[in-house]
């Protein structure tokens, strides 16, 4: 079990520090859609190649964040019976949910995704826009990022399951170790 136990450990790490990193593309991302919106409506300056930016940037944040937010457990989901049982029920539910549930989806989204991301690839793909994004290619390779993050995570949670099942409380899902106010 303590190979499983490194494992999570690796993978919960990596998310966690992804996550952080993220966390400031969102400052970013704020600070650009003010300066937008400032330049259009008070100095009637635009430019499509940031405009373009922050929608991607949106992208990147959500789609970079999402195993953070697995590892969290800010995803969604109805907590009528999760919240109120034990650890090994969590285990249980999250084990199963990230079997039949999590990583199946990874799976098919990287499988559809990965044909478009090399075609990008392969023509150098740039904006459709005059004056867009020179790299779009370099930006829809963070599906696939998003992919590897996220399915990771996704095994994290089901290694965290058994290690629980298995007897190891202090692998118990993230939402025990504080209670919500």
């Amino acid at each position: 079990m303590s190979g499983l136990a490194a494992f999570v450990n690796l993978i919960d790490k990596i998310n966690e520090h992804v996550g952080r990193g993220v966390a400031w593309l969102t400052l970013l991302m704020v600070l650009i859609t003010f300066a937008v919106v400032i330049l259009r409506y008070v100095y009637a300056v635009g430019w499509v190649w940031l405009q373009e930016f922050y929608v991607w940037l949106h992208g990147i944040v959500f789609m970079c964040g999402a195993g953070y937010t697995l590892l969290h457990n800010g995803h969604v989901r109805v907590d009528i019976f999760y919240r109120s049982n034990d650890a090994r029920y969590k285990a249980w539910v999250d084990l199963v949910g990230s079997l039949l549930l999590v990583l199946p989806l990874i799976v098919v989204v990287f499988l559809v995704s990965f044909d478009y991301v090399t075609a990008s690839w392969l023509r150098l793909e740039q904006s459709r826009e005059a004056g867009g994004l020179p790299g779009l290619f370099l930006l829809k390779s963070v599906i696939l990022v998003f992919c590897c993050l996220t399915g990771l995570q996704g095994l994290s949670l089901a290694g965290r399951s058994l290690l629980v099942l298995g007897g190891h409380p202090e692998f118990k899902p993230k939402d025990e170790e504080t209670e919500p106010i």
